[in-house]
C-alpha cells in the first residue's frame, strides 16, 4: 500500500509521501534512546504539565484535524470531531491519575520480615522506546490511548502509523512538539509495513503494542517473540448482542443500530452478531431493520451524514464477499446487500438472517455497516452462539434479570460485558480481549503498567 491519502468518498488521491529511508530510520532510533535517558527522570508533575498542553493544543487543532481523518478515511466528520475530543479528555484522565496508577507498592511488613528483610517495595519503571503499529479506523483515538500512558510512565513512543492515514500520523508528531514535549519523545515513523519487522528487532526498541488485523498481530508476535519483547495485541472482534425478553426491546433496537454503525461500521468493538431470544426476535428485528434502512449515507464531511463510505475499495470488496456468501448459502438479506453505483466506496447498512455455522459471515469480521442476526431459544442457546467465534473482544447483553446478568458475565468469553448499553472505551476502564481478539490490556492502571519494569526493591535486616 502507498503512504498516501486518498479520499474514500471519491477515491481522489490527495497527497502521496515517501518513505523514510534507512539513514532517517537509524536517526529516529538514535534520538529515542537518547531521550529516553533524560525523559526517564522527568517529574509526574512535568509529565502531566506537557500532556494537559498537549490536549490544549488537540482542542484548538478539533475542527482541522477531524476534517482531515475524514478526508483520509471517511469517518462522518461529526464524530472525528468527538474522537478528537476523547483523546483529549484521556490525555487529561492519565495527567491526573498516572502518578497514583504508579505509585510504590509496599508489601505488608509481616510478609517482608518473613523474607528474611527490613524493608521492601515494588516499583514501575518505563522500558524505553515502545513502538506502535495503528491502524486507520481510529486514527488519533488508537494512538492517544497509547501515547498518554506510555508518556506518563517515562517512556517514549515511535508511531508506525497506516500507511492511508499519513498526515493524521504526522499531525500527531506536531502535536506533542507544539506541546513542548523533546523532539524524541514522540516520533511518526513513515514507512511501509515491510519496515517493522528490522524496527522491532532493533535493541534500542523495547517493546510494541499493536491495533489492527489479526495476520499483522501474528506478524509483531512472531518477531516479538523472537527477540524476547513484551508486546500488547488488540485485533478483530466479532462481538455479540445478546437480546432477552425482560430487555426494552425499543431501546435495544434503537442502540443496536448506533452500536453496528459507528464509524461506519469498522470498529472492532461494534457489535456485530445480534442474538435475540426467540419470543422477542420479531419485535426487534423489525425494529432494528427499519432503524438501519433510515440511516442517511452520504458525503461524510456533511454535518447529518450518519454513515460514509468504507476506508478503501478493497475493504468493501471484502465486506461484499461476505454478504453474497451468504446470500447463496441461504441466507436472508433484510435490507441493503447491493452495492451503489456512484463514485466512492460506499456500502449500504445491511441485516443478514438466517445465518449459518457453514457461511463465512458466521466465523469472520464484518468490517463495515452490516449486521448478523440470529434467533436463540433460550440463554442457553444465546451464550453458545455468542461464543462461537474466534473473537472475543467485548460483548453486549441486555436484560432486567440479574441472575441472567451474572450468567453471561460468568460465560461469556470476551474482555468486556456491557449490560443494557453498547461498547465503549474509557480510560478508566482495562481495554482489550481474549482469543483471536489479542492479548494484553489498553488503558486505565493496567494499560499503564504493561510497559513498565515492575521492579521488586528489598533491603536485609
Amino acid at each position: 500500500m502507498p503512504i498516501a491519502t486518498v479520499n474514500p468518498a471519491n477515491g481522489e488521491t490527495l497527497k502521496t509521501y515517501e518513505a523514510m529511508g534507512e539513514e532517517e530510520i537509524e536517526r529516529r532510533l538514535q534520538l529515542a534512546e537518547a531521550t529516553f535517558r533524560t525523559y526517564r527522570t522527568t517529574s509526574f508533575e512535568e509529565r502531566a504539565r506537557l500532556l494537559n498542553r498537549a490536549a490544549e493544543v488537540l482542542d484548538e487543532a478539533q475542527q482541522d484535524i477531524a476534517r482531515v481523518m475524514t478526508t483520509e478515511m471517511g469517518k462522518p466528520v461529526k464524530q472525528a470531531r468527538a474522537e478528537a475530543a476523547k483523546c483529549a479528555k484521556a490525555m487529561r484522565w492519565y495527567a491526573a491519575h498516572a502518578e497514583a496508577l504508579l505509585a510504590d507498592e509496599e508489601p505488608s511488613q509481616a510478609d517482608v520480615e518473613d523474607s528474611g528483610g527490613s524493608r521492601a517495595r515494588v516499583l514501575y519503571r518505563p522500558l524505553g522506546p515502545v513502538l506502535a503499529v495503528m491502524p486507520w479506523n481510529f486514527p488519533l483515538w488508537q494512538v492517544i490511548r497509547f501515547a498518554a500512558p506510555a508518556l506518563m510512565a517515562g517512556n517514549v513512543g515511535l508511531l508506525k502509523h497506516a500507511s492511508n492515514v499519513p498526515q493524521t500520523a504526522l499531525f500527531l508528531e506536531d502535536l506533542f512538539h507544539q506541546a513542548g514535549y523533546t523532539q524524541g519523545c514522540f516520533q511518526t515513523l513513515l514507512v511501509g509495513s515491510g519496515a517493522i519487522d528490522d524496527i522491532l528487532r532493533d535493541e534500542r526498541v523495547k517493546a510494541a503494542t499493536l491495533t489492527g488485523s489479526e495476520p499483522a498481530g501474528r506478524a509483531v508476535a512472531s518477531t516479538a517473540g523472537d527477540m524476547v519483547k513484551k508486546t500488547v495485541l488488540e485485533l478483530g472482534g466479532s462481538d455479540p448482542y445478546l437480546v432477552m425478553p425482560s430487555a426494552d426491546i425499543d431501546r435495544a433496537a434503537q442502540v443496536a443500530v448506533t452500536a453496528r454503525v459507528q464509524n461506519n461500521g469498522q470498529s472492532c468493538i461494534a457489535a456485530k452478531r445480534f442474538i435475540v431470544h426467540t419470543d422477542v426476535y420479531d419485535r426487534f428485528a423489525e425494529r432494528f431493520v427499519a432503524g438501519m434502512k433510515a440511516l442517511k449515507v452520504g458525503d461524510p464531511l456533511e454535518e447529518d451524514t450518519e454513515v460514509g463510505p468504507l476506508s478503501s475499495e478493497q475493504g468493501r470488496n471484502d465486506l461484499e464477499e461476505l454478504v453474497d456468501d451468504a446470500r447463496r448459502s441461504g441466507a436472508s438479506v433484510l435490507c441493503g446487500g447491493e452495492r451503489p453505483d456512484g463514485p466512492g466506496w460506499y456500502y449500504p447498512p445491511t441485516v443478514v438472517a438466517d445465518v449459518t455455522r457453514e457461511m463465512r459471515i458466521h466465523r469472520e469480521e464484518t468490517f463495515g455497516p452490516v449486521a448478523t442476526l440470529y434467533r436463540a431459544a433460550d440463554l442457553d442457546e444465546a451464550v453458545l452462539i455468542a461464543n462461537d467465534s474466534p473473537f472475543g473482544l467485548s460483548s453486549n447483553v441486555w436484560t432486567r434479570d440479574e441472575t441472567e446478568v451474572d450468567r453471561c458475565v460468568r460465560d461469556l468469553e470476551a474482555g468486556g460485558v456491557f449490560v443494557n448499553g453498547m461498547t465503549a472505551s474509557h480510560p478508566a476502564f482495562p481495554f482489550g480481549g481474549v482469543k483471536r481478539s489479542g492479548y494484553g490490556r489498553e488503558l486505565s492502571g493496567h494499560g499503564i503498567r504493561e510497559f513498565c519494569n515492575i521492579t521488586t526493591v528489598w533491603h536485609g535486616a
